[in-house]
């Protein structure tokens, strides 16, 4: 092809793309190296190495629920003993509690003072209000932006995905040390992670059991802040995709690491249990 008039735009272009692309294959190639190298180990060890590291953790929110097209905002505290104890106060605008909720590794208990009500339950229950099918270490996890704990990794795929580190998963099991019985170890998980590929900290996430293919869960995490040296999701965005879709959109702040808390939850002797 010769220069011409005419053609000079489609050389503009054609030289633009070639520049484009040499620009960004590097990057490219940088980001896959390690995966050529060391696998999908590589991309575990940094995700260990960088997640968040507590045995406490306290932290101030303001959420927005949407489901239905109904849409709520409210405040509240979360408290997090690790893989032990969620404590979670929510407020209404007007700075009075209005529900408190206690989870444990096998229990889930909830005290609403707007109607002098309390529950107590297990996940089956709250799964089964929710359409959901997760457990606690699924659900610290997803609260704090770590990979689930008590899990199996040997089963991943390592890749890389618009710029971003991607691992992905058609079937994640309990390790059995964690199987209190036969019907939990029956949960195979389907999952996808993203990671940064420079802080190598979760920006998305989603998980769905194998037996309920059209429910699943769904986090996005940004804005990360230093807390004591380790970067914390200040923006959080969680999706449950189900007939009735929840989104619930959480900006947190006053994020506080290892100092002990307490985890009050005392029902009033006059509420009414609620099943």
């Amino acid at each position: 092809m010769f220069y011409t008039k005419k053609n000079r735009p489609a050389l503009v272009l054609i030289t633009f793309i070639i520049l484009f692309s040499v620009s960004c294959n590097p990057s490219r190639r940088a980001i896959k190296a390690p995966l050529k190298e060391e696998g999908v180990e590589y991309l575990f060890n940094k995700l260990k190495e960088h997640e968040l590291k507590f045995d406490w953790l306290s932290a101030k929110f303001s959420a927005e629920y949407e489901n239905s097209g109904i849409t709520l905002s409210f405040g509240g505290q979360m408290r997090i003993r690790k893989d032990s104890l969620i404590w979670l106060s929510l407020t209404p605008m007007l700075g009075i509690e209005a529900i408190r909720i206690m989870i444990s590794q096998d229990s889930v208990k909830m005290i609403n003072r707007l109607d002098d009500t309390f529950f107590i339950g297990d996940y089956d229950n709250v799964n089964r209000f929710l359409n959901t099918n997760i457990d606690y270490d699924i659900l610290q996890a997803f609260l704090i932006g770590n990979d689930f704990q008590a899990y199996e990794n040997s089963k991943f795929r390592a890749s890389v995905d618009n710029g971003e580190y991607k691992l992905s998963t058609s079937g994640r099991q309990k390790l059995k040390k964690f199987v209190k019985n036969s019907n939990e170890n029956l949960k195979v998980y389907i999952q996808n992670i993203w990671l940064n590929a420079q802080t190598f900290k979760i920006t998305y996430a989603d998980v769905k059991e194998i037996r309920k293919e059209n429910i699943k869960l769904e986090a996005s995490y940004l804005n990360f802040d230093d807390i004591k040296g380790q970067p914390f999701p200040m923006n959080m965005e969680f999706f449950i995709r189900a007939d009735n879709n929840i989104r619930v959109k959480t900006d947190f702040s006053k994020i506080s690491i290892n100092v002990p808390l307490q985890f009050p939850f005392k029902i009033p002797a006059n509420y009414k249990q609620i099943k």
